[in-house]
């Protein structure tokens, strides 16, 4: 069963007065939407707010986000200057992104760089992949290497070099290579939990603040899969 995060179990991986840094669970949502579930936004607000017993309104800003069934890094901003200066930093592609995936079928080659033309499908929110431009399409690009092969699955690394609406789920899929649990992108079953095998296993950018270098690394979710690797 999944185990969404509250206050209590947040997994805080930095913590600064300008950003903080969480492990996102799967099913937890980022930013409020539709659905009107509570978003991690929310809770980390809370945790922030009883930890430094602050009167009266968290300022936290939403810099990035990770699908619902995606766990790993996600990084807020906890003031308005951090705030701006991430979002500059995402937005010009300054941070180093790279996530670990779980597949069925075993890409043909160990390693390789894949190129997409993404298409956006908004009525069912999913992407598809093509191989060459077609109207409205966005390019993406990513490379993978293959870090440990398991019985049944291999699990890969990811280095993003493009930010799309589920990337790295439509471009394996793409290959034939689904992601595990990924449902919507040609596993052939569901996860327990509801999520898939997809990790932002680690982030690199420079601090919006200090400048220092930053390199942040996110604990896979306890399973016996990711446990394997």
């Amino acid at each position: 069963m999944k185990t969404i995060s509250t206050k209590e179990n947040l997994q805080v991986l930095h913590e600064d007065n300008h950003l903080i840094v969480v492990n996102k669970r799967v099913g937890d949502i980022v930013q409020g939407d539709k659905t009107g579930d509570k978003p991690l936004s929310d809770v980390v607000k809370e945790y922030i707010k009883d930890k430094y017993n602050k009167p009266g309104e968290v300022f936290l800003g939403v810099v990035h986000r990770l699908d619902r069934p995606t766990t790993g890094i996600v990084v807020f901003a906890r003031t308005s200057k951090a705030l701006a200066r991430l979002n500059e930093l995402f937005k010009n592609r300054e941070t180093q992104k790279t996530y670990w995936a779980v597949v069925k079928n075993k890409p043909a080659k160990n390693a390789d760089k894949l190129v997409h033309f993404l298409s956006r499908n908004e009525k069912n929110n999913t992407s598809k992949a093509y191989l060459k431009e077609i109207p409205e399409s966005k390019i993406a690009i990513l490379e993978y290497n293959t870090i440990k092969e398991l019985q049944t699955y291999t699990a890969l690394e990811i280095a993003l070099h493009t930010g799309r609406h589920h990337q790295i789920r439509a471009q394996l899929s793409a290959i034939g290579s689904p992601i595990k649990g990924d449902l919507k992108y040609g596993a052939d079953r569901s996860n327990p939990d509801g999520g898939i095998h997809l990790h932002a296993r680690r982030l690199e950018f420079i601090h919006p603040v200090s400048k220092e270098q930053m390199t942040i690394t996110a604990p896979t979710p306890d399973d016996p899969v990711w446990n394997a690797i």
